[in-house]
């Protein structure tokens, strides 16, 4: 399987992230033909504005995003794991991320379970439970013959929701991420190497760079693909634009046959 991820500087305007999101994806699909394409968090829409926010939110099925992606899926023929947009749901916003196969019909809907409720150690703080309401579904999906897990950004750091999907069968997990700088020069790559390691699949981590918020907000990027072995095997940089990887099955069975933490759980 071959697969694309796309690096964004998204901001508050939602039109011009659709506009970007779309011509990014069609720029890879041109240059590399993957079979899937994942897009970060919050593409839709980044801002510090709960109203901002609930503007830009949308009732699914249907809304501007969730449409975008249904017709790229379709028009590429790729599946396309859609990051995260802003879901409402009567009076709460949820952190969302729908999945379509090939033919454009959505096979897949999971809400970020862990909220980034922290002070990074710049002094900035982050609250998205006062925004976001929390998922409760772990959640895969079968595409392109595969197992694949959904997971947002903070849900990174809780590795029993990365069990849970192992046990459910992945052998991908997605990490649609919005991370910022302070700490994933710190913590990101080595998060997700981890989480890679520990459950023995391919992690696919796009992510959001550069700033948002008036320059008040700063991204991290370096949107990466790890192996099964824990090694990273295709990194973007700080910019907008994609990275591509080809996932090899035959090696991440190999890579379970010589460390068989599947067979030894007791827990």
């Amino acid at each position: 399987m071959k697969v694309s991820l796309i690096q964004m500087n998204s901001q508050e305007n939602k039109a011009a992230n659709l506009a970007q999101a779309k011509r990014l994806i069609d720029e890879a699909v041109a240059a590399d033909h993957p079979d899937l394409v994942l897009l970060p968090e919050m593409f839709t829409h980044l801002s510090e504005s709960r109203e901002a926010k609930k503007a830009a939110a949308e009732t699914l099925p249907g809304g501007e995003a969730w449409t975008l992606l249904r017709d790229l899926a379709r028009q590429h023929r790729i599946v396309v794991h859609g990051g995260s947009l802003l879901e409402a749901d009567g009076d709460k916003l949820y952190n969302t991320t729908c999945v379509f196969d090939r033919d454009g019909t959505e096979i897949a809907r999971y809400r970020k379970i862990h909220l980034f409720d922290v002070v990074t150690p710049d002094g900035k703080e982050y609250r998205e439970s006062a925004t976001f309401a929390r998922g409760g579904e772990v959640v895969t999906y079968r595409a392109e013959g595969h197992e694949i897990g959904a997971s947002i950004c903070y849900d990174v750091r809780f590795p029993e929701l990365y069990q849970a999907l192992a046990k459910k069968g992945a052998e991908i997990i997605m990490v649609p991420a919005a991370f910022t700088l302070q700490t994933g020069k710190d913590h990101w790559e080595v998060l997700l190497r981890a989480r890679a390691i520990e459950t023995e699949t391919y992690v696919l981590a796009a992510a959001q760079c550069g700033t948002y918020a008036n320059g008040n907000r700063t991204t991290y990027g370096h949107s990466l693909v790890v192996n099964p072995w824990g090694h990273v095997i295709a990194k973007a940089y700080d910019k907008p634009g994609f990275v591509t990887a080809r996932l090899d099955f035959g090696y991440q069975r190999e890579v379970r046959q010589m460390i068989p933490v599947h067979q030894h759980k007791v827990l």
